[in-house]
């Protein structure tokens, strides 16, 4: 057939982004009779030069019926892609485990090392900028080119005592200190504050901007408060402490349920007595967790020899994990996982204020339906006219706060029904008398089960066998 008699019998589609070309049969009849090489200089022709499905334009030719009564896909371009992203290298690898202090050969701790800490000298190159890089370019059906995405720059998240070159490519301390990431991954250099014995009325409170070394005990009612870590090397009493980064206590925590300890990251500790402790990521215990309340935003472990969970309240977004929960005369003991526990609070606080609202709400409806009749009598004074007005401003304030709080709360029962990370682990003994909460589903345990995991599957909570 001629190449001229093809425009009668056909025509093409190209998609918005010129990504897509179509071939539409206009109609057909037994005259028409097209090679492949015909049909792709059609194309061709119509200005689709890149991405021709070749093999398909001769299936097309060999079985015109079976293509003729819709759009055939027969030339796809190619999308550009995104390059790698660009990221912020440090000098010193800023993970949690390299935060720790040294471990000697014979398996004890050398708090007393202080070089452990990512300590830098003013003036000194603290990270680099490396820059994001461009992905592949793309090309449309049309031969024309899509260009290459860029990644997403990185930029310095900017804390104390630092200062950023011009270029914006490279960050320096502006004193001697210690490298410290706090919340929303800023970049610090604090100094280390110690104290060479107990926190009591001889030293009194600590509010400091750095890194808190605490070479003894920290007594009842004292308090400690650190912009980067605090690391004990004795025990703490009912005491106050908190740190944006993490907390480390080596003699353990007997609170006798004064005071609390919370960090934005991780809490380590040899044990918890009588406590209230929460972090925004790990708590990690190495004997016991007794009548205490512990949250934790990622899990609760409580290893060792001994491992155990007994009394009060255990919160975690992912995991507990203990070797013995609860003991033979059945203390009451609630593990609850599968959701961040300052979300359960929030979820709380924000259906209260939802009622209160609704009810302030309503009051205001019945006012104004009582303004609108004396309006519609003309009876309406200017006072009440004022009032009106007033009303009317706040009913809809409140309707879209409620609206706000309605969207928070099924965000939030959102991550309830979301369980299929979060578990329990039990590596030895869980008692009776303990309840197990995994998002919005509880289960109470009346018997002991040895070496069990709790998890939600299919509407219910369920225990899996873990083998020693």
């Amino acid at each position: 057939m001629d190449d001229q008699l093809l425009d009668s019998f056909l025509r093409i589609q190209t998609s918005a982004d010129k990504l897509s070309a179509f071939l539409i049969f206009n109609r057909i009849t037994d005259e028409f009779d097209c090679t492949p090489n015909q049909l792709e200089r059609f194309l061709i022709s119509k200005g689709i030069t890149s991405g021709i499905r070749t093999e398909l334009l001769t299936e097309i030719c060999n079985n015109v019926l079976a293509y003729c009564k819709e759009q055939t896909l027969v030339a796809v371009g190619q999308q550009a892609t995104t390059g790698k992203d660009g990221y912020i290298r440090f000098i010193y690898d800023m993970k949690e485990r390299d935060q720790r202090p040294a471990e000697l050969e014979d398996g004890t701790v050398d708090f007393k090392e202080v070089n452990q800490l990512k300590n830098v000298q003013r003036g000194q190159l603290i990270a680099e900028r490396v820059e994001a890089e461009y992905g592949l370019p793309g090309k449309m059906v049309t031969g024309e080119t899509i260009a290459a995405k860029l990644g997403k720059q990185a930029r310095f998240k900017v804390g104390k005592n630092v200062v950023v070159s011009g270029e914006q490519t490279a960050m320096y301390a502006t004193i001697d200190g210690l490298i410290t990431l706090t919340d929303k991954e800023k970049i610090n250099v604090f100094p280390v504050y110690e104290v060479n014995g107990d926190v009591d009325y001889k030293t009194g409170n600590i509010d400091f901007i750095g890194t808190v070394v605490i070479r003894g005990n920290v007594l009842s009612g004292f308090k400690i408060k650190a912009a980067g870590d605090i690391r004990i090397i004795g025990g703490v009493e009912g005491a106050e402490l908190e740190s944006e980064g993490s907390i480390e206590i080596i003699g353990g925590i007997m609170a006798g349920n004064k005071g609390h300890v919370r960090a934005n990251k991780t809490i380590k500790s040899s044990f918890i007595q009588d406590g209230n402790v929460s972090a925004g990521e790990d708590v990690l215990v190495s004997q016991s967790i007794m009548h205490s309340i512990v949250r934790a935003g990622r899990s609760v472990i409580c290893s060792g020899s001994k491992g155990l969970i007994v009394g009060g309240t255990v919160q975690a977004a992912d995991l507990v994990s203990a070797r013995v929960v609860g003991n033979t005369m059945s203390t009451a003991t609630a593990i609850e996982v599968g959701v961040r526990p300052e979300q359960r609070a929030e979820l709380s606080e924000l259906r209260l204020k939802l009622r209160q609202t609704q009810d302030s709400l309503d009051k205001s409806e019945k006012a104004l339906t009582i303004l609108d009749q004396l309006a519609a009598s003309g009876q309406l004074t200017e006072d009440k006219m004022s009032l009106r007005i007033k009303l009317g401003a706040t009913k809809r304030v409140s309707i879209g706060e409620m609206e706000e709080m309605r969207d928070r709360i099924l965000e939030i029962e959102k991550t309830l029904e979301d369980t299929d990370r979060a578990r329990v682990d039990v590596s030895h003994t869980i008692y009776g008398g303990i309840k197990i909460v995994i998002g919005r589903y509880t289960r109470y345990l009346k018997d002991p089960i040895q070496h069990v995991s709790f998890r939600y599957m299919d509407g219910d909570i369920v225990n899996v066998p873990i083998f020693p």
